[in-house]
């Protein structure tokens, strides 16, 4: 395993960097004011339109996707070091670059299962940042960490599909930018295979009987930056067959297939927010004094910052080497390493961030410093793509397995 940067990337990260220190970092604050000056505070901020347009005429665009038809054609092992750094601004660097959630697992499901209709009608403005969209998967009234419990039903009634259900915490779906759902439900409720009933298709966002109900909040956090989390009804809506991701049946699958992806680069961008979290932490240390020594002479706040950076640097050679893996023996190959960043990683960042508050005191649980809102985005990652119990559960009887045999 060879982790050392390669021509085409360290190229990519210059120029990244110099675009997060010249117009990511300044806009922050600006989308800050903007947002409290919106009519809809669902809009979007005039200055996240104006990075996003500057990050694609830099080229810095549509990173994420290994497709070269659609996307920079990067690996897994290029993108990571990238992702980190969007990480930085999580709230902002994603989106800018067209590779926020929930949009680039949409994107993924669309180039590889969609039709040449599909990807013709929703992929090629996704890829453009013209539209965003949402992905409706868990569900209020089940346990949705095991995906074969999903309620919804989606009916086949002629040359239509009816869909009918109640999902939240939908992520984009508040945003008035998301134009159309890639929806999981049961095309085949009582089939011998669990992993067999469910079904993905596609609904737009206007189309009757779809109710956007409510924002969800997240540790009180709308989450603007992106587009919400919604409750989602879908009473009898109607939509023509053609609307079917791949077929029937193959839902499970294709869920798999996009959360794989979408697991490790929320990891690489978790590595990102660790690595500002120890920035603001050693500018506060240096920087205040309590009981007559700067708390950088501090023991204690010494140990959170050594502690934190041999974390992070542990978990990123985890990350490489999952993004590695991914690369050489494909997603199914590297299965094991997935759900192991997948437990670690969030599940670490939450313990450096909560050093960082602590560190911060009061200003640690305000408005006014980033670290609350990042102990509560990366405090939901250990839910989001499955909680962490469900991959200790996978990853145990995997290690099992060796010895039951």
């Amino acid at each position: 395993m060879d982790f050392a940067f390669d021509a085409r990337t360290e190229e990519l990260r210059t120029r990244l960097l110099a675009f997060m220190d010249e117009r990511v970092y300044p806009a922050e604050a600006v989308a800050r004011e903007q947002h409290s000056r919106l009519a809809d505070p669902w809009d979007t901020p005039a200055v996240v339109a104006e990075l996003k347009a500057e990050a694609r005429r830099q080229g810095l665009w549509n990173l994420f996707l290994p497709d070269a038809e659609y996307g920079a054609g990067l690996t897994n092992l290029q993108y990571a070091p990238l992702a980190e750094i969007t990480g930085h601004s999580p709230q902002l660097a994603p989106t800018a670059l067209n590779c926020a959630a929930p949009d680039t697992g949409n994107m993924e499901v669309l180039a590889q299962f969609g039709s040449a209709e599909q990807r013709k009608q929703w992929l090629e403005p996704l890829l453009a940042g013209e539209i965003r969209s949402a992905f409706a998967m868990t569900e209020p009234e089940v346990a949705s960490s095991d995906a074969t419990n999903i309620r919804t039903v989606i009916e086949r009634d002629g040359d239509d599909y009816v869909v009918d259900g109640r999902k939240w915490y939908i992520s984009g779906a508040m945003n008035p930018e998301c134009a159309v759902f890639i929806v999981m439900g049961k095309t085949d409720p009582e089939g011998a295979d669990p992993r067999r009933q469910q079904s993905m298709i596609l609904v737009p966002r206007d189309t009757p009987g779809l109710e956007v109900r409510r924002a969800m909040r997240v540790y009180g956090y709308e989450d603007h930056a992106h587009g919400g989390h919604a409750e989602v009804v879908f009473d009898r809506v109607r939509v023509p067959a053609s609307h079917l991701i791949g077929e029937e049946g193959g839902g499970f699958a294709i869920a798999q297939a996009r959360l794989g992806p979408g697991r490790i680069h929320h990891c690489m961008r978790l590595i990102g927010m660790a690595e500002r979290t120890i920035e603001l932490m050693c500018r506060r240390a240096v920087s205040r004094t309590a009981f007559g020594k700067a708390l950088a002479q501090q023991g204690v706040v010494q140990n959170w910052i050594a502690d934190a950076r041999v974390t992070v640097e542990q978990l990123r050679l985890l990350v490489l080497k999952t993004a590695w893996l991914m690369d050489t023996v494909g997603n199914r190959g590297a299965h094991t390493e997935i759900q192991a960043i997948k437990i670690a990683t969030p599940r670490a960042v939450v313990d450096i961030i909560d050093s960082a508050v602590q560190l911060y005191g009061a200003g640690g649980v305000s408005q006014d410093s980033p670290l609350a809102e990042l102990w509560a985005s990366a405090r939901t990652l250990r839910l989001a793509d499955g909680p962490d119990e469900v991959h200790q559960r996978s990853l145990a009887r995997r290690e099992l397995k060796k010895h039951l045999q």
